[in-house]
């Protein structure tokens, strides 16, 4: 999944976005709404997350206009207001989810996850294909049954190419998918990334090059 984490409080985003990462998620961060609004127009996020009382432009303003363009990106709106009014008040404006700060990290991982399945067609937890198999919900990978030790970005490679079930993807698809804008480019970091896959995958190789296209699995 890939998300935009909308948030003024800098130290907050700044974990948010490391632990999210940490997940095997791609996520930029913006501290205003009218810089949110600039990365929702150029780039396509599976979930939104988004104080609602952002500077600039207001978290209640965001979530009207996404709803209003028919914008598919799933909304978890966060505030320090936590009366059942308030969350009766974000609901109403089309967010798909409300959390009330302080939260758990744990909590809001959950209902970021939950709220990336529904922003997708409907696919099983557990992904599988040449052998190899992914667990969403725990986080795990296995090839014939051995247990894969993944890095987040490697698992996230490996999710991507699940997903698409046996399609070539790109190398900017996996840029756009499991990176996050600060990417550059023209890095090899997708060459390097799928190097040590394979290399932990073993053989018979399950990952083929396409020249010109890209990888499939």
């Amino acid at each position: 999944m890939r998300l935009l984490v909308a948030e003024d409080e800098r130290p907050l985003a700044g974990l948010l976005a490391t632990g999210l990462r940490r997940n095997a998620l791609a996520v930029d961060v913006v501290h205003d709404g009218s810089d949110a609004l600039e990365r929702l127009a150029v780039n396509d996020y599976d979930v939104l997350i988004l104080d609602r009382d952002l500077p600039g432009v207001h978290g209640d303003e965001i979530c009207r206009r996404l709803v209003r363009e028919g914008s598919p990106v799933r909304i978890l709106m966060l505030t320090a207001a936590s009366a059942v009014s308030e969350r009766v008040a974000g609901l109403s404006l089309g967010a798909d989810d409300y959390l009330p700060k302080p939260f758990a990290f744990a909590e809001l991982l959950a209902r970021v996850h939950s709220l990336g399945r529904r922003s997708a067609p409907p696919l099983p937890p557990v992904l599988e294909r040449e052998g190899v198999s992914l667990d969403t919900g725990r986080r795990e990978a296995y090839r014939d049954g051995r247990y894969l030790h993944l890095t987040p970005k490697e698992f996230a490679v490996l999710e991507v190419l699940l997903r698409a079930r046996g399609a070539v993807v790109s190398s900017e698809d996996l840029l756009e998918r499991a990176w996050d804008e600060h990417t550059d480019p023209f890095t090899t970091v997708v060459k390097v990334t799928m190097s040590k896959l394979r290399a932990k995958l073993g053989e018979p190789a399950v990952i083929f090059t396409v020249a010109g296209g890209g990888y499939r699995l």
